[in-house]
């Protein structure tokens, strides 16, 4: 299939792209493995869009199982070469409180032992990629614009920490995220966004604050029906939004 202007990677509380018309179902099988669930490829506001989400469908897949890979290269199979990665994220410095969308510029990876580069297989040519700009920097100027036209609020820059979840962090980690500069923290950023530029897709995240990171706000407990709650309030304009981004 090809004609896709965007590809639409979901995070928590994004499980599905409501405003998809004609909507077609692909089951993809890659070198990787399989995906997170099924594509679902249809029309929005005049553009082809794809959607997975990146947890399964009934978020059945924890952070650190995902199967990046797979999900990037079923999407690149199904012919698309842009994609916009949402984000379910805490939010750690001033700009950056619950219902903010963001659109990072920066990442920190603080994962481990996820599969994080399409080299792993023996024989497998060793790719050595320009990260310095973990986000395509087109795509990001591409999604900013979109934004203001569509007139969307939206924070530009920032720099998200992934970390390995699925718990929470401690208010000890969120500190030193902080101190290494951290604004945002979500569990999924990486290695997606590395194994993006490995497959030569351009990428960029679009984060959905669902919360304070521990420590940065009023210190009351975190509950995922809170986290649901704002990442719904947060996602009301990103049809449009995303309608915008794909004819551009």
């Amino acid at each position: 299939m090809s004609g896709i202007a965007l590809a639409v990677i979901g995070g928590t509380g994004v499980y599905r792209l409501a405003a998809l018309a004609d909507v077609e179902t692909r089951e993809v099988d890659t070198r990787f493995g399989k995906p997170s669930g099924p594509i679902r490829v249809g029309h929005l506001l005049g553009q082809k869009v794809a959607f997975l989400a990146r947890h399964g469908e009934g978020h059945s897949v924890p952070p650190h199982q995902v199967n990046y890979r797979a999900n990037l290269a079923a999407l690149k199979d199904i012919g698309a070469t842009r994609v916009l990665a949402l984000n379910t994220v805490g939010g750690i410095t001033e700009r950056f409180g619950p219902r903010v969308l963001a659109c990072p510029d920066q990442i920190i990876d603080y994962t481990w032992g996820r599969i994080s580069t399409i080299c792993e297989e023996p024989g497998s040519e060793v790719l050595h990629v320009d990260f310095g700009e973990p986000y395509t920097p087109l795509l990001r100027h591409k999604i900013v614009a979109a934004a203001r036209v569509t007139g969307v609020k939206l924070v530009d820059g920032g720099c998200y920490g992934a970390t390995q979840g699925p718990r929470l962090e401690t208010k000890a980690e969120i500190a030193r995220m902080r101190r290494d500069g951290c604004d945002l923290v979500g569990m999924t950023g990486m290695p997606e966004a590395g194994l993006a530029r490995e497959l030569g897709l351009d990428y960029a995240c679009l984060a959905i604050v669902a919360n304070w990171a521990a420590g940065c706000g009023t210190g009351e407990e975190i509950t995922m029906a809170e986290v649901l709650a704002n990442v719904e309030a947060a996602s009301s304009g990103l049809p449009e939004l995303i309608g915008e981004l794909a004819r551009g």
